[in-house]
């Protein structure tokens, strides 16, 4: 049930339908957060974890300006407003800058260390790792920069699937900010999902007419979206998208096999945030994800197999 009213949103220029029936709150997890077995139970049962105040606010800000400060001087930002704001010049696009959170101390103090890594050594019940890459998100305004509906793990599924997202807002998001949001009992939907969640991004076909171009193996020529469009596929999937308004210090934790897509960013402003990957430590990890200078999906990412 929603507890506040919700302003018109939007997914690329079309309207969300906010009725409860499409749209609904995230569920706050704070009443079971030092029962690991609950949380465990919980992220099994609903697909994810909202943690409102979970991260240390003033070191969320503090990794914000510094995050800020890069734009500023790099000319992104409006300097007719206060940095902190993080309002955007006219004319500046773009929406994913992993480059902004490489060699940032401030960042990695915040998704690497402190409240961060206690949480999921906690969760798992054991010492936890995190993946060495870092997916930073600058959503410049507009209706071109929000997230796809997708699920991680045709991205990341070399590794354990025993794998978690933390979704880390690096200040204040209101709805019109164009949040995260997921949806509602997808990592349960095995039917409509399962035959996607075999996708491997850097998988290519070595079989066929055309395998001399080595066919990339994905998902309707959609790459590791889902679907274009939020609202299709949620149709597709079911259930509901679940959203929140988010305060610096929130996290939402999600599965590799939770669909999730983000909202578009209706303000004059950037929005920042990072997604960060969790596991067990003794675990198999994806290399594609780790070391100083990770290959991600480039050239030795890529893998034959037979379509």
């Amino acid at each position: 049930m929603l507890t506040q009213t919700i302003p018109p949103l939007y997914y690329r220029g079309k309207q969300l339908k906010t009725s409860p029936a499409y749209f609904g709150e995230l569920h706050d997890s704070n009443d079971i957060l030092n029962d690991a077995p609950a949380l465990r139970q919980r992220m099994a049962d609903d697909g994810y974890l909202y943690l409102p105040g979970l991260l240390d606010r003033d070191k969320v800000l503090e990794a914000r300006r510094s995050v800020l400060q890069r734009l500023w001087d790099q000319g992104s930002l409006d300097t007719n407003y206060p940095l902190m704001d993080g309002v955007a010049k006219a004319g500046v696009e773009f929406s994913y800058r992993p480059d902004l959170a490489a060699k940032n101390p401030e960042v990695e103090a915040v998704i690497y260390h402190g409240e961060m890594m206690h949480f999921f050594n906690h969760f798992l019940g054991a010492p936890a790792t995190h993946f060495d890459y870092t997916w930073l998100r600058a959503k410049m305004p507009g209706v071109n920069t929000a997230t796809q509906p997708h699920c991680d793990i045709v991205y990341m599924s070399r590794g354990t699937k025993q794998l978690y997202t933390a979704w880390t807002p690096l200040g204040d998001v209101p709805y019109e900010l164009g949040g995260l949001m997921v949806l509602e009992g997808s990592s349960h939907k095995t039917e409509q999902l399962g035959q996607y969640w075999d996708v491997d991004v850097d998988a290519y076909c070595e079989n066929g007419k055309d395998s001399k171009e080595h066919l990339p193996w994905t998902w309707h020529g959609m790459g590791g979206a889902f679907d274009n469009d939020a609202i299709k596929a949620r149709e597709q999937v079911g259930g509901r998208w679940l959203s929140h308004e988010y305060q610096a210090g929130d996290v939402l934790i999600f599965s590799i096999y939770t669909m999730h897509a983000s909202m578009d960013n209706q303000t004059n402003r950037v929005r920042l945030s990072t997604d960060t990957r969790y596991q067990l430590a003794s675990e198999p990890l994806d290399q594609r994800w780790m070391g100083e200078n990770p290959i991600a999906h480039g050239a030795e990412a890529k893998v034959g197999t037979i379509c």
